[in-house]
């Protein structure tokens, strides 16, 4: 397995568990001795006990450098560059480093988000490092589909797309899936997988710009947002979503892009969504500037502001692409003074993060961002000073 993140980790422990010797690749060396010694650098709920046992039981290794073995999964991060271009080097760098081990029989497995044809320039890399093994290694694509926060259960009991390079590595991967996934595993083509996991997330992108755009909409009409889509779902075909303070996350804020850099004349409406959501995350900002600006004008001293929340999503420590964290970062270049709160998180390289108590102690104003569990608490506590939110 190579790459031990947010996916690469529970799907190694995952597949460990199952009685699968898993050799875990990761070029962070804090990370793997971290994992070696039993324990996690990521927050997820059951994973902890689940990768202390597997390593106990020497089912899982962690290690800088790759090794042989029958199947290899790669799950390494596909950014995007300047202009929204996407960046698969992370992956070319993860085949060519197992090229030197692959034998013939071997499977390897696709698994990071990737723009349409990654997995053929895989293949293409094989072919060129080991010609030999030319039509002899079978190749596949699988992406993971699973929600943070619930992930080893969605690991397992999801459905899967599997795309192969040909109908042989099809099989063959799906084969492999059923030794620790129960969804069911949807025999595809490589590119139509690919495609598959862009358009989930493209379909969920758009969806909640629906709801961002609603809820500026509301603010100017001043309607209560949460009210108007209590009541518009009431409808038996009506199901919008809940906005927020933009979008994030390495998935949702980011596979778009892959489509619309692809095909930038087709993608209207996906790129419009992209945009909505980009933009919700700067109205956001200003919503809370204007409200900074009339308490220093009020009392005559500049608030402390807490942004309560720095992660991308509810109960999760995962900060990738996440707005909240945008929204931070903007008001405290902006020269506000910001109180940054996140309670999965203990530390953050560029500012201090403070407790939910010293929010609620010293903080003139709360803007909620990110409706963490432990700050619902504070709603059913009842607050006493100043607040905005953009999360229900």
């Amino acid at each position: 397995m190579v790459g031990l993140g947010y996916i690469g980790l529970p799907t190694a422990a995952l597949m460990a568990s199952r009685g699968i010797k898993v050799h875990g690749v990761d070029i962070n060396q804090k990370a793997v001795d971290t994992i070696n010694r039993g324990e996690i650098h990521i927050v997820e709920p059951d994973l902890d006990g689940l990768v202390r046992h597997v390593v106990r039981e020497c089912y899982l290794v962690a290690d800088t450098k790759a090794t042989a073995a029958d199947v290899f999964l790669i799950a390494v991060p596909t950014p995007f560059k300047g202009d929204h271009i996407p960046d698969i080097s992370y992956v070319e760098v993860a085949t060519r480093n197992l090229c030197p081990f692959l034998e013939e029989g071997n499977l390897v497995i696709l698994e990071s988000t990737s723009p349409v044809g990654t997995t053929e320039r895989v293949k293409e890399i094989i072919d060129e490092e080991r010609p030999e093994l030319k039509g002899k290694v079978f190749i596949a694509y699988c992406p993971e589909r699973v929600l943070p926060g619930n992930v080893i259960h969605e690991l397992e009991h999801n459905d899967r797309s599997i795309g192969g390079m040909d109908e042989k590595s099809t099989e063959q991967a799906i084969n492999f899936y059923r030794n620790f996934v129960k969804g069911e595993l949807v025999a595809t083509n490589a590119r139509t997988a690919e495609m598959c996991k862009l358009v989930e997330n493209s379909s969920r992108d758009v969806s909640i710009a629906f709801a961002n755009e609603l809820s500026m909409i509301c603010d100017k009409a001043g309607i209560d947002v949460w009210e108007l889509i209590s009541l518009a779902n009431r409808h038996p075909r009506v199901n919008i979503l809940q906005p927020g303070t933009g979008v994030g996350g390495h998935c949702i804020a980011v596979d778009p892009w892959f489509i619309v850099s692809e095909f930038p004349e087709e993608a209207k409406i996906i790129r419009s969504a992209r945009e909505i959501n980009n933009y919700k995350t700067e109205w956001v900002i200003e919503k809370i500037k204007n409200a900074a600006l009339k308490f220093e004008v009020k009392h005559a001293k500049k608030p402390k502001v807490a942004c309560m929340g720095l992660a991308f999503k509810p109960n999760i420590d995962d900060l990738r692409e996440s707005p909240a964290l945008y929204v931070t970062k903007s008001l405290i270049k902006d020269g506000l003074e910001i109180m940054p709160v996140e309670p999965n998180i203990e530390e953050h390289d560029e500012f201090q993060v403070y407790s939910v108590q010293e929010a609620r102690e010293k903080a003139d104003i709360l803007v909620f961002l990110v409706s963490h569990r432990e700050f619902k608490k504070l709603f059913e506590r009842g607050i006493d000073k100043e607040y905005l939110s953009f999360v229900n």
